[in-house]
């Protein structure tokens, strides 16, 4: 069932979809764990499922103490097998064509103050190879709200210096150009002069920001960085590697910046992923009141 039913679609998702790497994994893993599920269950295929069969592997996704956003995407990942499926004709009909999502709830995004902004990226040593890399990274991240994982991919061929504008490689392989801005475009020239060639010792790397071997950043790399700078910072709310992406972003709209500018920098497809910063904002906002309105 594995090879015959899913190489075909997760082919699909990722030459007609386009879908970035880390969702076609996620949604592999997804999709492998059904199939794992109804084999358990001696289900031999998929023409014998039903909206009960996938509600049933929710509920064994919410016993193994998955997330709701978690569940639902792979709510999401069954819809479009299901879909795919029946429309190459693998299926006579969709059993999934009317089952609703799971509903999430409306959390928002983490962000940090300006000033908290400020105490992070004045932690990394101005003066040592790390801290300078560590510095350029930080403030190229805050400067454009590129993700994490863009950060780390990002080529030297990406960055325009004299111009200063990056070009970012987004979700589904789609290029963005945003500005830099200053701050970041000067340490990010000082980590290529005095920092990059040493890491590399001679060798090459399409890469910006190496490790101390030389080698592409991982993600889970940059992740420990900057634990170790909120740290030190004193930084006590919760941050993850999209904290400074959403800053970037409440920051600029907190400041008047149209919300279709936030979403050409982000690389959003659609509006209604860029407008929870608006959310953001007015929780900002109410906040303020509660802390200075004499009457709050």
């Amino acid at each position: 069932m594995r090879g015959e039913i899913l190489d075909p679609f997760l082919h699909y998702l990722a030459v007609e979809k386009g879908l970035a790497r880390n969702t076609l994994e996620a949604y592999s893993r997804d999709l492998n764990a059904y199939v794992a599920f109804l084999e358990g269950e001696g289900i031999a295929s998929l023409a014998e499922t039903s909206t009960l069969t996938v509600m049933a592997f929710m509920q064994r996704l919410q016993k193994r103490g998955l997330s709701l956003r978690s569940i639902t995407r792979a709510v999401v990942a069954l819809r479009g097998l299901y879909r795919f499926l029946s429309r190459e004709g693998y299926l006579e009909s969709n059993p999934l064509e009317d089952m609703e999502l799971p509903r999430l709830s409306s959390t928002l995004p983490h962000v940090l103050t300006v000033q908290d902004v400020e105490k992070l990226l004045a932690q990394p040593d101005a003066e040592g190879l790390r801290g300078i890399r560590d510095g350029g990274m930080l403030e190229l991240l805050y400067a454009t709200g590129m993700r994490v994982s863009e950060l780390v991919d990002l080529p030297t061929s990406g960055l325009n210096l004299e111009v200063g504008f990056v070009t970012i490689r987004g979700k589904g392989g789609k290029e963005r150009i945003v500005p830099i801005g200053e701050v970041a475009m000067e340490r990010v020239r000082i980590y290529l002069e005095r920092v990059r060639p040493a890491m590399l010792k001679g060798r090459e790397s399409p890469y910006l920001f190496l490790n101390n071997r030389g080698r592409k950043l991982s993600r889970q790399g940059f992740w420990k960085i900057l634990k170790q700078y909120a740290m030190q910072a004193g930084i006590t709310k919760r941050i993850t590697p999209h904290t400074l992406r959403h800053s970037f972003a409440t920051h600029l709209l907190e400041r008047g910046a149209d919300l279709r500018f936030i979403q050409a920098m982000l690389g959003h497809v659609n509006i209604s992923t860029t407008q929870i910063y608006t959310h953001v904002n007015q929780e900002y906002l109410r906040q303020l009141h509660r802390q200075f309105h004499p009457r709050a």
